[in-house]
């Protein structure tokens, strides 16, 4: 049976990019984790990345674990919070509201480090309030919010965390393959898949085919990022993602291309109520958030 342990050294794995690094991210020695990783192999009976490859390279079978990992064990720990609380009155609570789908991923550690430096605070990750965050935020409903458009407000303080670029995802044989960036009329009524998110709020059409005039094809959604990348391989259409995701295309033929010749870049900020209890917990938490994003950002540069 796959254990929660196999599942956490993937992620490491993934992060570290070596089995040494991986060892201790999760406090083992090498010759334990070689281990664990031979345990898992063999239930599987399959390998779970290529040996010796520079940086490691996961198979077929080792990315779809990996997939698994990265999607349950950020409820795992969220569930570990909300029990904490049960049982713990005195403690308090942080509302988290994501506008991003694919920020969830890469905020596994960060929630990692807030439960060790703020175990009397429940952390709740949520995407209910995903079209109208902000509005929940100054309602009450939310604590902390995770936006790139900010709304001017005085009750609501924003704190810019890191840039990011955006780039056009399509698969190798694309006919835009060989260019170096896209214009927006290279992308008029071309099919675009992405998140569940109204085609009025994705960058790719807000900040890079609208302004330009030029019309959206087909809108297609998928709810998983790696659903979403199998799509763009099979030229269902193509994708604006930001590089984060863009790293989680394991083995598929795609490549990545700048929109625009500078590229589309977009901040992410954290939002809270200035006047919130919880504004002080809240800062500690978005502190966190921008050390992973730059760090992440810079790994990917």
């Amino acid at each position: 049976m796959i254990e929660i342990r196999h599942l956490r050294t993937l992620v490491a794995l993934k992060e570290s990019g070596s089995l040494a690094g991986a060892a201790k991210k999760r406090f083992v020695t090498q010759s334990a984790l070689s281990h664990q990783i031979k345990e898992l192999e063999t239930r599987i009976n399959s390998s779970i990345f290529i040996r010796k490859s520079k940086p490691l390279s996961f198979t077929q079978e080792g990315v779809r674990l990996l997939n698994l990992a990265e999607e349950i064990l950020p409820k795992i720990i969220e569930t570990e919070y909300d029990l904490k609380q049960g049982l713990n009155q005195e403690g308090s609570q942080l509302r988290v509201g994501i506008e991003c789908h694919s920020c969830f991923r890469w905020l596994m550690p960060v929630m990692e480090q807030f439960r060790t430096s703020s175990p009397q605070v429940s952390l709740d990750l949520s995407s209910r309030h995903l079209f109208d965050s902000l509005n929940a935020l100054e309602m009450g409903d939310l604590d902390v919010v995770l936006t790139s458009d900010p709304v001017p407000g005085q009750a609501i303080a924003y704190q810019h965390l890191f840039d990011f670029e955006v780039k056009l995802v399509i698969a190798n044989d694309h006919p835009l393959a060989s260019l170096t960036h896209v214009t927006p009329q290279q992308l008029e009524r071309m099919p675009i898949i992405s998140y569940p998110v109204p085609l009025e709020r994705l960058d790719l059409y807000r900040h890079f085919m609208e302004p330009a005039g030029v019309k959206a094809g087909e809108q297609l959604s998928c709810d998983l990022t790696m659903m979403l990348l199998q799509r763009i391989a099979c030229k269902d259409g193509v994708a604006a993602l930001p590089t984060w995701s863009i790293s989680e295309s394991f083995g598929l033929n795609l490549t990545s291309i700048k929109l625009g010749p500078e590229g589309l870049k977009r901040p992410l900020f954290g939002a809270y109520r200035k006047d919130s209890t919880s504004a002080r917990v809240a800062q500690q938490w978005l502190t966190l958030v921008a050390k992973e994003g730059l760090a992440k950002q810079h790994k990917l540069n």
